[in-house]
C-alpha cells in the first residue's frame, strides 16, 4: 500500500493535500483497492461551504457506492472534471491523476486533528 509522507488522512480513507490554504483532497490508495474498480465519481458541491466531515460527494465501483468526506470545513472550489472521462485515474493515480477536489480551508486549526502516514497506517493494519 502507497501512502505518501507529506500528505494527511483521515479515519474515511481521504488523503489531503495542504498548500497555504488550498487543501487538494481524494482518497487512499488502501481506499480504492478495497472499493475495487471505480466507475463514477460524483461531485456536486463545488462552490459550496461545507462543514467538517459533510459529504461532499459520492464515489461508485463495481461493487458499491461510497460517499465521501470532507475531512476540513470550507469552500470545494474545484473538481477535477477529467474524472468524468476516467474514473479509473483513481484506481491508478490515486494521489496524482486521481485527486477528487480542490478546496479553501476555513479553518487552520481542523488541519491538526489529521492523521499523519505513520499513524493512517496503524488505522488501516
Amino acid at each position: 500500500m502507497n501512502t505518501p509522507e507529506n500528505l494527511k488522512y483521515t479515519k474515511d480513507h481521504e488523503w489531503i493535500k495542504i498548500d497555504g490554504d488550498t487543501a487538494t483532497i481524494g482518497i487512499t490508495d488502501f481506499a480504492q483497492g478495497e472499493l475495487g474498480d471505480i466507475v463514477y465519481v460524483e461531485v456536486e458541491t463545488v462552490g459550496e461551504t461545507l462543514d467538517k466531515d459533510e459529504v461532499f460527494g459520492t464515489v461508485e465501483a463495481v461493487k458499491t457506492v461510497s460517499d465521501l468526506y470532507l475531512p476540513l470545513s470550507g469552500e470545494i472550489t474545484e473538481f477535477n472534471e477529467a474524472l468524468e472521462d476516467e474514473p479509473e485515474m483513481v484506481n491508478e493515480e490515486p494521489y496524482e491523476k486521481g485527486w477528487m477536489v480542490k478546496m479553501k480551508i476555513a479553518n487552520q486549526d481542523e488541519v491538526k486533528d489529521l492523521m499523519d502516514a505513520e499513524a493512517y497506517k496503524a488505522h488501516t493494519e
